[in-house]
């Protein structure tokens, strides 16, 4: 039995060529056994009709705010309420950037606002579209809100142009779905300490040492394991990233290691699980200025450095029995032999490790390629590289056995 057999689905459609994959999508939902109300732009009209949509899914198809003949009011509300998913297959350029930006103009983002499910996108466009800093700015944002991007495929387009921006097939996208509701809340009653970000280690008033880590991966992290079940606790060093949309996070910020290291002692004794994913900084300045340093009369400044608490070693050292601990490794070489030392050095079960060689991997990326390795076994499991939201799905997939 399919684990979408009773479901209440949305399936949101925007104007793109690509809404003709939206009958087979569909088709496989009410196959499988899943209610489908299908909400369409207006655009998307003009790519495939209302009549087949509503024939397909034995529901009215919904695209405008109210019946213009009898008045009749579509509440979006109501369809937030009532489903247990939403998937937008395809989202064009424009409806990814009205998500991102609460434009809601038409039914489709107003049903999109009111959502408490979980939100999948698919997106389907042409590859200089796709590419542009604006829509991967939009994609990022509606990753950081907790929405879930079905990276597009690489293939010939409409324009006849060859590259990335097919929306994926349907199956594809039944196979997210399904898998979605197959895992069901298996986080359901965790608790989960998650760190993120950079930690920076004042100079002066206006100065730190600090590193190029933008959270992204952290806060992933966090949203993934809201949406299986777990109540998280974040704690971000100093980013400029929404928590992800999910009232199952709690975020503490913190600027120092040092305070980061306080907030992870606090909650680290309650939480099943612990995954560090901070970029913490090594060491901090032995003493910091109270006022600007000026640079007027110096030829050099020697800054004294001492060493910052080590949160992974630390927390390593009180695990309890039954409790996870999953640490981060960003390597230059000698990658798998350095991460499964560090493992075994700070008590940890799992480590992630990033390569630094890898153009896929490392700061300020939307993707992300990593290899997971078990402390107990040593084995290294490596991925393909994969958007961090992907990333993150993969591993909490690993750690929850």
């Amino acid at each position: 039995m399919s684990a979408l057999k009773d479901k209440h689905i949305i399936l949101g459609i925007s104007g793109g060529i690509a809404a003709y994959k939206s009958v087979s999508l569909l088709r496989l939902l009410r196959k499988a056994g899943a209610e489908v109300q299908v909400v369409i732009t207006p655009h998307g009209k003009e790519f495939i009709t209302p009549v087949t949509l509503s024939s397909l899914s034995g529901n009215p198809v919904v695209s405008e705010f109210f019946t213009a003949n009898t008045g009749e009011w579509h509440s979006h509300v109501d369809l937030g309420l009532w489903a247990d998913a939403m998937v937008i297959a395809p989202a064009t350029a424009s409806t990814i950037a009205k998500m991102a930006n609460g434009v809601a103009d038409n039914m489709l983002i107003t049903t999109y606002l009111s959502a408490k499910e979980k939100v999948f996108v698919a997106p389907a466009m042409d590859l200089d579209m796709f590419a542009h800093p604006s829509t991967r700015r939009n994609l990022a944002t509606l990753r950081a809100d907790g929405v879930e991007i079905i990276e597009p495929e690489a293939g010939e387009l409409a324009s006849g142009l060859v590259g990335k921006g097919r929306m994926e097939e349907p199956e594809r996208i039944f196979d997210v779905l399904e898998n979605y509701f197959a895992e069901g809340e298996h986080l359901k009653g965790k608790k989960i300490l998650i760190t993120a970000g950079p930690t920076y280690e004042n100079i002066d008033p206006v100065r730190f040492i600090g590193n190029y880590s933008s959270g992204k991966m952290g806060f992933a992290l966090a949203g993934r394991a809201a949406s299986l079940g777990a109540e998280v606790v974040l704690v971000a060093g100093p980013v400029e990233l929404p928590v992800p949309g999910s009232d199952r996070i709690r975020r503490i910020d913190v600027v120092s290691a040092a305070q980061m290291m306080a907030a992870c002692e606090e909650h680290f004794d309650t939480a099943d699980i612990a995954i560090l994913c901070a970029a913490v900084a090594d060491y901090r300045p032995a003493a910091c200025s109270d006022h600007k340093i000026k640079r007027e009369g110096r030829e050099e400044l020697t800054l004294s450095l001492v060493r910052n608490p080590d949160i992974a070693a630390t927390l390593g050292a009180r695990k309890r029995p039954g409790q996870v601990v999953v640490g981060f490794a960003l390597e230059t070489d000698h990658e798998i032999e350095n991460a499964r030392a560090k493992a075994a050095r700070k008590n940890m079960d799992w480590i992630v490790l990033n390569s630094l060689r890898d153009p896929e991997a490392g700061f300020r990326k939307d993707t992300n390629k990593i290899t997971m390795i078990c402390a107990a076994t040593g084995e290294a499991v490596p991925f393909p590289a994969k958007s961090k939201a992907d990333v993150a799905a993969d591993i909490l997939d690993c750690i929850k056995d």
